[in-house]
């Protein structure tokens, strides 16, 4: 049995898309900063007969995260499949001219050191097991720059430009990188940005394996 490991789980995206992939069968291991939050979603996870444990980690603290997926996967059985979509800091969102060089530390290492950190060492068990998927969810802001929210424009772009590193260097070892783009709002009344929509779509991403980029939705205008 492998692993879907999932940083940034919550109630909304973070359940939905274990609840589909442990459906399929794969262990879930839920990484999150709340280890209060890990034990009410387990909880919910297991009413769905779906093997899950939480293990606490910070995208914030590279690290950490490090530590956890190393420990899912000896809990849990190899990662194959990561999932990168923890939600931005509101503190990441001020305007560009109000940016300083500062205020892109936390962004920066949330977005490029948290994902370099989560995928380094599930690697070596996607190469043992000949195939692996690594998927990032990002907001627009990663490829229509957006001066009102300076921090993740600038992080998500470099977060965009290592993940299509990813892609491409992996590709030959049959470990796929991918990306989602969701233009607006996570809302359950959404047609197609519903938690549960976007999990299906990020589930058929891991199935098709077609390509880097996706998008939910077409941006707007």
């Amino acid at each position: 049995m492998t692993t879907f490991a999932l940083v940034g789980a919550g109630p909304g995206l973070g359940l939905a898309t274990a609840r589909r992939f442990g459906a399929t069968g794969h262990t879930v291991a839920l990484i999150s900063r709340s280890a209060e939050n890990l034990d009410g979603l387990t909880a919910e996870l297991a009413r769905d007969n779906i093997q899950a444990r939480g293990f606490p980690a910070d995208a914030l603290d590279p690290a950490s995260l490090t530590v956890a997926l190393r420990a899912a996967a000896d809990a849990l059985g190899p990662v194959e499949i990561l999932q990168y979509s923890p939600v931005p800091h509101a503190d990441f969102m001020k305007p560009v001219l109000d940016t300083s060089a500062d205020d892109l530390d936390a962004p920066l290492s949330f977005s490029v050191k948290g994902p370099i950190a989560g995928v380094n060492p599930v690697l070596p068990g996607m190469r043992e097991l000949g195939r692996g998927t690594l998927l990032f969810v990002n907001g627009s802001s990663a490829v229509r720059p957006n001066p009102k929210v300076a921090g993740t424009s600038i992080a998500f772009a470099a977060e965009s430009a290592y993940a299509r590193m990813l892609h491409d260097a992996l590709a030959p070892e049959n470990i796929h990188a991918a990306q989602l783009i969701i233009p607006g709002a996570i809302r359950p009344d959404a047609e197609h940005s519903s938690p549960e929509a976007l999990a299906r779509r990020l589930y058929d991403i891991r199935t098709q394996r077609d390509g880097f980029r996706h998008y939910a939705e077409p941006l707007p205008d």
